[in-house]
């Protein structure tokens, strides 16, 4: 007994002739009989998946190294209250339904019918994948049992529905009193148990306002692979969500604190604009679009002038070259036809000179008669 809850425990005391497990491990008893899982015993022997999975998000997958996250890896979505970590877990739901793989949500807060229609109000249909066998989602109250029951129960679902994706929403929500150790135990093992059997998991977790963003109420951060803050900016009088990437082991991943929208057809990332202050968002950023955008219009309308100046000193170029070509052509056949008359005249008096020269011959031809004629 812990905390007003009651776990059942079995240690096996002595085993003659064989060694044994000498620690305590959790077992149910259900409809399937008694089943007892050896927790404690998990090693560090899984393997690691170079394959990468969407995150539901073009642009967070950019943010990712362009792929997503590997598959089998831990990842960790934390935030204050209202900045969309949930949002986030049912789009890597989504996503991975949509590849064709089975998805089981743990929800410690809403019931299945709340989580399905408040994903609707971004666009997302989580319903059409329950009714298609992909989607399971389980939501119960984390005092309902011990941890170590909680341990062994997900275990059992997680061996009978084979899921390669498990959401865990939210983590604190184990934390009751002073048992921050028992659930990183637990924690720790059923992380363990996901990467052993390369199922990718994904758990959100509430920051308190006001409190240190970087760390968790369970102090898992060492265990995850892949960790993004989701945060309120408060600025200009407004609030509005960002997302930044803590790690992400193994990848190449951004280090911007991107702006991003909760729309009706999903997380919607914004481009980063930096101004003298930071980083802009909300109403900031939306002013600092439209100054842009009026910077880029005059910009637009300077080209266009300038090319429409040179388009026209062209053209009036090019009718002063057919101009000049027309007055050459004139001038050309003008010079022709003059050059033309004098060659004629020339011949002509050329021609003049001959019939002269031959006139004066026939004239000195008749003053001197032949001699011997009589």
């Amino acid at each position: 007994m812990s905390e007003q809850t009651s776990s059942r425990r079995l240690r096996v005391v002595k085993y003659r002739g064989s060694t044994h497990g000498t620690n305590e491990y959790p077992f149910l008893i259900d409809e399937d009989g008694i089943s007892v899982l050896p927790v404690t015993s998990l090693g560090l022997q899984h393997v690691a998946s170079s394959e990468r999975v969407s995150t539901g998000i073009p642009r967070l997958d950019a943010m990712l190294g362009g792929k997503g996250y590997y598959r089998g890896s831990s990842v960790l979505v934390s935030g204050t209250a209202g900045t969309g970590k949930s949002s986030f877990a049912a789009l890597f739901a989504d996503a991975a339904c949509r590849r064709g793989e089975r998805v089981l949500y743990f929800s410690f807060e809403e019931s299945p019918s709340q989580i399905m229609r408040n994903m609707r109000s971004i666009g997302i249909d989580l319903q059409q994948w329950v009714k298609k066998g992909l989607l399971q989602i389980h939501a119960n109250r984390p005092s309902i049992a011990g941890l170590e029951t909680h341990l062994a129960m997900k275990h059992k679902v997680i061996n009978d529905f084979k899921p390669q994706v498990v959401i865990l929403d939210p983590l604190n929500s184990f934390v009751i009193g002073d048992n921050e150790v028992g659930v990183k135990a637990m924690l720790m093992r059923l992380l363990d148990f996901l990467k052993t059997n390369q199922i990718t998991g994904l758990f959100t977790n509430l920051t308190s306002g006001g409190g240190v963003l970087e760390q968790t109420e369970v102090s898992i951060s060492s265990l995850i692979d892949t960790w993004l803050l989701l945060r309120s900016i408060d600025s200009g009088g407004e609030r509005n969500r960002g997302l930044s990437i803590l790690k992400s082991r193994g990848m190449a991943h951004s280090n911007q604190i991107r702006e991003f929208l909760l729309t009706d057809h999903g997380v919607e990332l914004r481009d980063v604009y930096v101004g003298a202050s930071g980083v802009l968002t909300g109403s900031a950023r939306l002013t600092q679009e439209a100054q842009d955008q009026a910077v880029q219009m005059l910009h637009k309308q300077e080209i266009e002038r300038r090319q429409l100046e040179l388009k026209s000193k062209h053209q009036a170029l090019e009718a002063q070259i057919v101009a000049l070509r027309a007055e050459f052509e004139v001038r050309k056949t003008e010079s022709l036809r003059i050059t033309g008359q004098e060659q004629a005249q020339g011949a002509q008096l050329a021609q003049g000179r001959v019939d002269m020269g031959l006139s004066r011959k026939e004239d000195a031809t008749a003053k001197n008669p032949k001699r011997g004629s009589k």
